[in-house]
């Protein structure tokens, strides 16, 4: 049953509730197992990957099956419908358009005649791409993060996903990565594929950068090889807070809701409204949209403990409340969502009127769908270029300028206790003696003046 609650106290005690959901008492345990993973795979490489595929995914492979064949690859083209293949195609066309906006460009600026300063972006070399899969298919988590790396300009893209039990990967994942243009796929899942990734096997390469989304075994990997990879975040379950006023429609609401809430069984579903008709409406709808669904008992677990409305006094309170949770999709369904956009400060993505469902954002609007979840939305931004690009800083000093700054940077050396860093530019502007013209002797002591 979804629940209806309109005291400020009690509705920010249960967003924090929600919001700390995955904060279980199992997490050390599971953290220890994916730990003696990690370990296996850095020590056996793909000895250690085969042996968990078959005792954790009960699938049988052979060292060469582990990348997905040439053949496979061309199979899959005829075993999805034309009319998935042009979704796939349109997503890829709009999320690549998007992502060439955020593309960082490389400058130089001189601060005056005797300096230059300046950033240059660089794509790393290698990334891995995490798809869930398995019985599952997700060509939008395919596209979602190949195409960012792609256009970030990557050299080497590739991608780890799970088999189904006969072996084969799901088609509509390996159409999605070649409309991307990777064309390197490993049929490996869970935390022995965060590993391979992370060190390196005989067959899967060690890459730079992780991302994609998981379960917690996986999610749990990616924290632990974090530092000797980066990655993009440690998502968690989904989840969408919905703010409506009078001209919401309700049925509209309760499918925005349960759209999220079928994800997971810990996917969350909360409304903000000023409107306490519509909120009794949507509950009811809720209910009725549950009695024929097809995944009907997921749905309805992560409805009855993690689905909630409240009923706010106002709009403005309905974003302070939001900005408390931070949500990672965030929809504003009310009559002018433009004017309540300025106080809003935490959220992954922000899906403005009556007709933007946040599914939209899902598959293809262009922005990411793979985003901050558990209030990380504070800090935290979406999957973007930038994951996969890092920047070098570029300093020039002319022998004048560093003769103006030589001064300041040895009183700031000195109080630090790092003698060296001052001479380092002493011996720059100082002028030797005739002596140390020809023997290079110069004074290095901390008391030498320039």
């Amino acid at each position: 049953m979804l629940r209806i609650i309109n005291q400020r106290s009690e509705a920010s005690t249960e967003l924090r509730r929600i919001c700390d959901r995955t904060h279980d008492e199992q997490i050390l345990h599971k953290e220890a197992t994916v730990q003696q993973v990690l370990q296996a795979v850095r020590r056996q490489g793909d000895r250690a990957v085969l042996h968990y595929a078959e005792e954790f995914d009960q699938v049988s492979l052979k060292p060469e099956e582990l990348r997905v064949s040439g053949s496979e690859l061309d199979a899959a083209y005829q075993q999805v419908s034309k009319d998935l293949l042009d979704a796939i195609r349109i997503s890829c066309k709009r999320v690549e358009a998007f992502h060439r906006q955020r593309v960082p460009k490389s400058w130089v600026q001189f601060e005056d005649p005797e300096i230059v300063l300046g950033k240059r972006y660089t794509p790393v070399d290698r990334a891995g791409l995490y798809v869930p899969g398995g019985q599952a298919a997700y060509p939008s988590t395919v596209i979602m993060n190949a195409t960012p790396a792609k256009v970030a300009g990557v050299g080497r893209i590739v991608i780890a996903t799970p088999p189904r039990p006969d072996k084969s990967v799901n088609p509509a994942i390996l159409v999605a990565a070649q409309e991307v243009g990777v064309q390197e796929i490993y049929r490996v899942g869970g935390a022995q594929a965060i590993a391979a990734l992370a060190y390196g096997t005989d067959t899967i390469p060690k890459v730079d950068v992780i991302t994609g989304p998981g379960n917690i075994y996986v999610t749990l990997a990616k924290k632990l090889v974090y530092g000797t990879v980066g990655i993009d975040s440690l998502a968690g379950p989904s989840e969408v807070l919905i703010i409506a006023d009078h001209t919401a429609n309700p049925t509209h609401v309760a499918a925005d809701m349960l759209a999220q809430a079928e994800h997971d069984s810990l996917a969350a579903a909360i409304l903000l409204t000023t409107d306490a008709t519509l909120a009794h409406k949507v509950v009811a709808e809720v209910e009725r949209m549950l009695i024929n669904h097809p995944r009907r008992l997921l749905t309805e677990k992560a409805i009855a403990h993690y689905g909630l409305v409240i009923l706010v006094d106002s709009l403005a309170q309905a974003a302070d409340l939001s900005n408390e949770f931070a949500p990672e999709h965030l929809e504003l369904q009310i009559a002018d969502p433009w004017v309540l956009l300025e106080k809003i400060r935490h959220a992954g993505a922000i899906f403005l009127g009556h007709s933007t469902p946040e599914a939209v954002g899902d598959y293809l609007a262009g922005p990411n769908h793979t985003l901050p979840t558990s209030g990380a939305a504070r800090y935290a931004s979406a999957l973007s270029v930038e994951t996969f690009i890092k920047h070098s800083s570029l300093i020039q000093y002319s022998p004048a300028a560093l003769q103006e700054m030589a001064t300041a940077v040895d009183t700031l050396a000195m109080a630090e206790g790092l003698p060296s860093h001052a001479d380092s530019v002493r011996l720059r502007v100082q002028k030797p003696t005739s002596a140390q013209e020809v023997t290079g002797d110069y004074p290095i002591s901390p008391e030498a003046g320039f």
